[in-house]
C-alpha cells in the first residue's frame, strides 16, 4: 500500500493498483501549493463529511476522472444534482465491497453541512479491508466510545488516520486514546497545521506517542511512504 500525503487530511491510497482519494482539499489550501492536481489520479474519492476543507476538489477529480464518490446518501444525492452520476451511497453502519475491498461506514462525532447550507446527513470514519491491510480512516472526530466497536469488528487496525490538531477534532492526546480503542499500532496524523487554531508541537506530539508504545507518523505533504 502506497500512500501520498497531500495536506490536511487528504490522502492518496494505492490499494492493489486501485487509487484511493480521501477528503480532497487542495486548491484552497496553501500550505499544499506545491502539489500538481492534474497529475494526481483517481478511483475512488471517500468523502467523511461536507465541510469545504474534506470536498473542496471531490467534484475536481470526479469530472476529471469519472472517479466514484463515496459519501453519506445526502452528499451523494447532492453531487448527482451537480451532473456527477458516478456515486456511491452509504450511511453509518453500512458496507459495500469496491474494487480495493470492503468498505464500512462508521460514526465520526462532528459536524457537516453543505457548501450551500443544506443539509449533508452525519460526518463519518470509514474502515476498509483490502487484501492484507485493515485501515481506519477516522474523518474529522472528537474521542468517543463508539471507536471501541470498531476493536470488537477487526482483530486489529494495521493503520489508523487519526486528526491531531485539536480545537476542531482530537488532539494528539486523544488520537492516542482512541488508537488503543481500536487496536492500531501505527497512526497517522491529519488535520493540524493548517491554520494557526490546529497548529501542533510535532517533537510533543512524537514524544507522546513514543511514550504509549504507538508509532506515530506526521507526514510532510507531497510525501509517500509504503507499508
Amino acid at each position: 500500500m502506497e500512500i501520498t500525503y497531500l495536506g490536511h487530511s487528504c490522502f492518496l491510497l494505492d490499494l492493489g493498483g486501485t487509487r484511493v482519494l480521501f477528503d480532497p482539499f487542495i486548491t484552497y489550501n496553501e500550505l499544499a501549493g506545491s502539489i500538481d492536481k492534474e497529475a494526481i489520479q483517481a478511483d475512488f474519492i471517500l468523502l467523511s463529511h461536507a465541510h469545504q476543507d474534506h470536498m473542496a476538489d471531490a467534484e475536481y477529480f470526479a469530472t476529471k476522472d469519472n472517479a466514484a464518490i463515496v459519501a453519506s446518501y445526502e452528499v451523494c444525492e447532492w453531487y448527482k444534482g451537480k451532473g456527477i452520476q458516478n456515486v456511491v451511497h452509504m450511511n453509518i453502519g453500512g458496507k459495500v465491497n469496491l474494487p480495493f475491498g470492503t468498505v464500512r461506514m462508521v460514526f465520526a462525532a462532528h459536524s457537516s453541512v453543505l457548501p450551500d447550507g443544506s443539509y449533508a446527513g452525519n460526518p463519518a470514519g470509514y474502515v476498509i479491508e483490502s487484501a492484507d491491510k485493515i485501515i481506519y480512516f477516522a474523518g474529522d472526530t472528537a474521542l468517543t466510545y463508539d471507536m471501541k466497536i470498531i476493536a470488537e469488528l477487526y482483530q486489529r487496525v494495521d493503520v489508523a488516520f487519526l486528526p491531531v490538531g485539536g480545537t476542531l477534532t482530537m488532539d494528539v492526546y486523544d488520537a492516542l486514546l482512541a488508537a488503543n480503542w481500536v487496536n492500531a499500532r501505527r497512526i497517522i496524523g491529519m488535520h493540524y497545521d493548517t491554520w494557526p487554531n490546529i497548529e501542533i508541537d510535532h517533537v510533543e506530539a512524537l514524544g507522546a506517542a513514543r511514550q504509549t508504545g504507538k508509532e506515530l507518523t506526521l507526514m510532510q505533504i507531497g510525501e509517500k511512504i509504503n507499508l
